[in-house]
């Protein structure tokens, strides 16, 4: 069976590889580019954080997307589909290194997974799980069409976190302008 690979105008989705390993960790070492999804680990908490996304498509079918840049082959994110046990709802989620930001990429690649997610996943609704000052991901969700919904909660190890569940239906999003 060929590896799903989703496709934009800038950017190749597919699942993570070993690969990716190096990006990964150095994202996952940059304390600003992860100050709202968990915060900086070392390597070897890098390497078992890839592993948990690997698994999560091994088991679920799905999980967030390795996030290639098409004019430079670089790995500069992962994004995409993400619900483990005890999650608030079906997200579509995004991180990005910070030599990506302010390109658009969230929003592009953000949009395509939702795609997918509501025609091949059967996904009825997605939520962002944001950390009330994370300005930038809100200003993503907002693009996509999302809405605020209230507060949330993640499961441990993040129930004290305070999170904004932000998201739309798939009748919002198939009848938004695009």
């Amino acid at each position: 069976m060929s590896e799903l690979v989703l496709e934009t105008a800038r950017l190749i989705l597919r699942p993570p590889r070993r690969e990716d390993f190096d990006g990964w960790a150095a994202w996952k070492s940059d304390a600003e580019a992860t100050r709202f999804i968990g915060g900086a680990m070392a390597r070897p908490q890098a390497w078992r954080d890839l592993l948990t996304m690997a698994g999560s498509w091994s088991i679920q079918g799905f999980g967030m997307f390795s996030v290639i840049e098409k004019a430079s082959g670089r790995w500069v994110g992962r994004l995409g589909p993400w619900m483990p046990e005890g999650w608030p709802g079906s997200e579509i989620g995004w991180g990005l290194t910070r030599d990506a930001w302010g390109k658009g990429y969230a929003t592009e690649g953000a949009a395509a997974t939702i795609d997918w997610a509501f025609a091949a996943l059967g996904w009825t609704e997605v939520i962002h799980s944001i950390d009330p000052n994370n300005d930038p991901s809100k200003a993503v969700a907002r693009r996509l069409g999302s809405t605020l919904r209230g507060a949330g909660r993640l499961p441990v190890p993040f129930e004290k976190e305070p999170i904004e569940i932000w998201g739309q239906t798939r009748e919002q999003w198939c009848g938004r302008d695009r």
